[in-house]
């Protein structure tokens, strides 16, 4: 038993890892990600953040070369075959110095649309998804620019996502529901905790004997098979007193031709702020994105540009000190406007 820390539940808490979890993804395509003797992958995670495991146990496990980087995770990307990473530590790499990269995947956060586009163009990109419960990832599936929609795939060998309404009913393609991951992906649960494990860990109704797991995040089936993400439940907001999914309106910020990353967050019950990088993108233009694509209550009263949005030690996007920064870039507007 191996045991990861997750904070998916707004506390640390142990999730129990068998060996049966790991081997199920670090040792079946797409998980393997291609780790063959003579390929090198690049170890750029905290080795505090599950995602390291797969670096690094992926590696092993598959007979290819590890290499560990120093201080430059940019030299470390230009001499390997294979990255994983969230998609702000990949955001912080230029791509252009790295086509000998032959696969890329992705998890932890949403990824930006331009950034897979970009990435994909060159080597296999896999956007993927799965919180520490389900062991590092449950979905994988390769990306091309020609996509309609960047979706986080299909679910990986010998596991299932279910699309379920409020009643545990499964929803038709094509409508949002909350995703249950099953199958050898799920862990043992958390340890020394029973009763969050009893809230999140249900018998599987669809394969009599087996545990499903509440993943929290929103999704739906498309046409072809691929699951299209929506963000987390705890990402859907209400503003004036209307319904807003915080990752759609990141989306229509990202979709401004100036910008490459975004981040949306509740300030109050009656708005929105916005981060968008690098810091040449152009305010004016994302809000007219917003604007054009939804509706008046969805854009955000602050849209700040910033070369690099600050990450956690895990390589996420830093969402609580990017409210304190829209905090006192409110508070200063406040003063000046009262000048």
């Amino acid at each position: 038993m191996i045991l990861f820390t997750s904070g998916t539940t707004g506390v640390p808490n142990g999730v129990q890892v068998t060996h049966g979890n790991l081997a199920n993804i670090l040792l079946t395509s797409p998980g393997d990600l291609g780790m063959r003797p003579g390929s090198r992958v690049g170890q750029i995670l905290s080795i505090a953040f599950d995602m390291a495991a797969w670096e690094t146990l992926g590696a092993l496990s598959n007979g290819a070369t590890l290499v560990i980087r120093g201080k430059s995770i940019q030299q470390t990307a230009e001499t390997v075959d294979i990255l994983i990473a969230t998609p702000s530590i990949l955001n912080s790499i230029d791509a252009s110095r790295c086509h000998q990269v032959k696969t890329v995947a992705v998890a932890g956060e949403p990824c930006p649309r331009p950034l897979a586009d970009s990435w994909s163009a060159f080597c296999t990109f896999y956007n993927s998804c799965g919180p520490t419960e389900t062991t590092i990832i449950n979905t994988a599936e390769p990306h091309q620019p020609t996509k309609p929609v960047l979706s986080i795939g299909r679910p990986t060998p010998n596991n299932t996502v279910y699309v379920l309404d409020d009643d545990l009913r499964p929803l038709p393609i094509g409508q949002k529901g909350e995703m249950w991951a099953g199958g050898d992906c799920v862990t043992a649960g958390y340890l020394d905790n029973p009763d969050l494990t009893a809230d999140r860990y249900r018998p599987d109704p669809y394969r009599p004997g087996e545990i499903m797991f509440r993943t929290r995040d929103l999704g739906r089936w498309t046409e072809n098979g691929e699951l299209e993400h929506f963000g987390r439940v705890d990402d859907l907001v209400k503003i004036r007193g209307f319904r807003v999914e915080l990752d759609g309106v990141t989306s229509a910020l990202e979709a401004t031709d100036c910008g490459n990353q975004a981040v949306t967050l509740k300030y109050d019950d009656r708005s929105l702020v916005a981060f968008i990088s690098p810091a040449t993108a152009c305010p004016r233009k994302a809000a007219n994105q917003v604007t054009r694509r939804l509706p008046y209550y969805c854009k955000p009263v602050a849209i700040l540009p910033m070369n690099d949005l600050p990450r956690t030690p895990r390589g996420k996007l830093d969402k609580r000190q990017l409210l304190k920064l829209a905090q006192a870039h409110l508070a200063a507007l406040t003063v000046e406007l009262a000048q």
